[in-house]
């Protein structure tokens, strides 16, 4: 499990995070008869990210099976995460079409359970040293470019030089500050805080997602017969809300329509949650790196990608930097490749993350496209597609889409939607 303990070490790639994205990019570059350094600050095996949505999008599915791991999450108790989304105009649900195949999913898993298996699954798979308790405190650079890190361990200071390094140690990633790589900072008008609880039945046994325009809230299904329950409410909330931490969280959750019947559950974790949990967008390559996961893009949480995201861009920039490594390509053609591939998926994606993350009502484009997905059934596969990261937003929006929802729309022009509206109460709403 652990590497040598020469001061300074050779490796073709050293990663910096041992979570997901880190630990898949290992697999898989181990895979391909690349030599890893796989570096992780914490010296706990067993160690993973508390604050999550503990949900990976269907996105992530591929990764998933090319790393091996779905038997390994289905006998865990991972849960398969269909769901459905609450809007002013009804539920969003979001079925198989008839006769047709069943609808892209991935899982929700408590990442106490996820983390230590990927971790471990690198451990053990050749080419790959885990070196636990290694905390980057440097870069190695020659004629402007990296060629290593410097990391402090239990036994001292220690180099280690690589033709890559990968910085895969999130969202605040010491990697792209020692680098000086540029990035864009963008406020996240909501903020969020997140319980576990047991034995919280919910319709079906399936996620479920609120937009209250512009608050949200989720309560996520996971193993072990655990729900993390989460809201995010706009920031002008945030004194009132903290005056109360639990009472606050609470009374939100008994006040969502078709609410979670929080208090007949046991909360088993804490109230938790971030009050200013900016995104970022950073340029994922620079001579000699690269960056995946959290370190290259922060998403909004709102909508649950971080952990999708890190498993694709892991895939990505194996898929582009493999060949190079092994002796078959120019490892900076590779790296920009990957950024391109990086750019290409994700950032339509971000773009449209960062605008809702301003706190604001749906706009026009975003009432038509939800409002045809809750009165109809092919516009809410469409919906899902786009939600599971499978389609990007010019496909999600293209003009035979956008045409179709509004004419689902027109046919509903005037019809009173009767909606839920929380504690037993319902309302009407029209178009």
């Amino acid at each position: 499990m652990s590497g040598p303990e020469d001061t300074v070490d050779d490796y073709d790639v050293v990663i910096s995070g041992a979570s997901l994205a880190g630990s898949a990019a290992a697999i898989l570059l181990g895979r391909r008869g690349v030599r890893v350094a796989l570096l992780e600050r914490r010296a706990d095996p067993g160690a993973y990210k508390v604050l999550c949505t503990h949900s990976m999008q269907a996105a992530a599915y591929p990764v998933l099976d090319e790393l091996g791991l779905v038997p390994e999450l289905e006998k865990a108790g991972a849960v398969r995460n269909e769901g459905r989304w609450y809007t002013r105009w009804g539920w969003i649900e979001p079925t198989a079409a008839p006769g047709g195949p069943e609808l892209p999913y991935a899982y929700n898993v408590r990442r106490s359970t996820l983390d230590p298996m990927i971790r471990s699954r690198a451990a053990a798979t050749p080419g790959v040293d885990l070196l636990l308790g290694h905390r980057v405190t440097g870069l190695i650079r020659e004629a402007g470019r990296t060629v290593g890190v410097r990391a402090s361990t239990s036994q001292g200071e220690r180099e280690i030089r690589a033709r890559l390094v990968v910085g895969a140690d999130g969202r605040d990633s010491a990697v792209a500050k020692y680098a000086e790589v540029r990035g864009r900072q963008h406020e996240n008008g909501r903020f969020g805080y997140l319980a576990h609880f047991r034995d919280l039945p919910l319709r079906d046994g399936i996620s479920h997602a609120w937009f209250l325009d512009p608050d949200a809230a989720y309560a996520f299904p996971n193993d072990d017969g655990v729900t993390v329950v989460a809201v995010l409410p706009d920031k002008k909330r945030l004194p009132a809300f903290r005056r109360d931490l639990e009472g606050s969280f609470l009374d939100f959750l008994r006040g969502l329509p078709d609410a979670p019947p929080v208090d007949s559950a046991e909360r088993v974790s804490k109230i938790i949650g971030a009050v200013d949990y900016s995104l970022h967008t950073r340029r994922p390559t620079a001579p000699g790196l690269a960056l995946i996961g959290d370190a290259a893009l922060t998403g909004d949480p709102l909508w649950g990608v971080g952990c999708a995201w890190a498993l694709q861009s892991a895939q990505w920039l194996v898929e582009a930097v493999a060949p190079a490594l092994t002796g078959h390509g120019d490892l900076d053609s590779s790296l920009a490749a990957y950024a391109r591939t990086h750019r290409r998926r994700l950032g339509g994606h971000q773009f449209l993350g960062v605008d809702y993350a301003r706190s604001r009502p749906f706009n026009p484009v975003e009432r038509l496209m939800f409002s045809a997905a809750a009165r109809d059934a092919s516009m809410a596969r469409h919906l899902h597609l786009f939600g599971s990261r499978l389609i990007g937003p010019l496909r999600f929006l293209n003009p035979l889409a956008l045409a179709k929802a509004s004419a689902v729309n027109i046919r509903h022009r005037g019809r009173p939607a009767t909606i839920p509206a929380g504690k037993g109460e319902r309302r009407d709403l029209s178009e």
